[in-house]
């Protein structure tokens, strides 16, 4: 990685996706860029004081970061809404990685819908990596997912190029489906039947999975294959758990050209639910495009 973007709003919050930036920063050797966005919707008294505010506080991290951590660091004050400064930043700098802090849980999940992080996750076109976990290091257990499709051959790329976790032991899971046993009157199909043709079900899925691996020419990944016994999403996340997987990598589902506006249900429950750190890759441009 060359850039790396931390979007900061100050708060706690903000200071784990500073303090994953830099762990980061320092083992690639990339540099930093500090954005805060100040609303611009208030009045001009206060977006001034604001901004005067941002301006001092991103020049003292800067130079904390500079002169503790050795790392070459810049910043700057956005005037928009948060998502939109955050996308308009984004596509000013062309960042490699863009580093968030966790949304605000809530008592709901789907209150995560529509909120900063999940508009520019879903909106912005380099890959981002939510900051839920108190940085205690390098990650460790890398957990990769794939729906084998062409977008997440792209994303699983895009990941190797950014040199994340590269000695961490990194595992890639595949959660197919069963849909006999998902049917309504799948309860009439004796349990032998069942076992029988979901360990069929499975063979064909490692099958997949390994035409898979081959076709990314990448290095050794350990594969992984879970039945979708309620939904994936739910699935990721229990296999991070048993895996003990301190970051989860996803690509978030992009249509095509036009298409692309929203975020992929999987992706988006993930990043709602999950307590470790959460690496979201978009397809390229060109794939969108296709």
């Amino acid at each position: 990685m060359i850039k790396i973007m931390v979007a900061t709003d100050f708060s706690e919050r903000s200071d784990r996706a500073l303090r994953r930036a830099t762990l980061l920063a320092r083992q690639s050797g990339a540099s930093l860029e500090l954005i805060h966005v100040v609303d611009d919707d208030q009045p001009h008294q206060i977006v001034e004081a604001e901004c005067k505010e941002a301006e001092i506080l991103l020049h003292q991290l800067a130079a904390t970061l500079l002169e503790i951590d050795g790392i070459p660091c810049t910043s700057r004050v956005m005037l928009a809404a948060p998502f939109l400064g955050i996308l308009q930043a984004v596509d000013d700098s062309v960042p490699d990685l863009l580093v968030i802090g966790p949304h605000r849980k809530q008592l709901l999940r789907d209150v995560f819908i529509g909120t900063t992080a999940e508009r520019t996750i879903r909106l912005v076109a380099c890959p981002t990596l939510m900051s839920n976990a108190v940085p205690a290091g390098t990650y460790r257990r890398v957990l990769l997912t794939t729906d084998l499709s062409a977008g997440s051959r792209d994303a699983l790329r895009r990941f190797s190029g950014l040199g994340i976790g590269k000695r961490a032991h990194k595992s890639l899971l595949y959660v197919f489906d069963a849909p006999a046993l998902d049917l309504a009157f799948s309860h009439t199909i004796p349990q032998g039947d069942q076992q029988q043709y979901l360990a069929e079900k499975q063979k064909e899925a490692s099958q997949r999975l390994a035409e898979f691996l081959a076709s990314l020419k990448q290095g050794t990944l350990e594969s992984m294959v879970r039945y979708e016994a309620t939904d994936t999403a739910g699935e990721i996340i229990k296999t991070a758990r048993e895996e003990q997987a301190d970051l989860l990598v996803l690509s978030t589902r992009g249509s095509r050209g036009a298409e692309k506006k929203y975020i992929g249900s999987v992706t988006e429950y993930v990043l709602g639910t999950s307590s470790i750190d959460v690496l979201a890759i978009p397809p390229l441009h060109s794939e969108q495009n296709d």
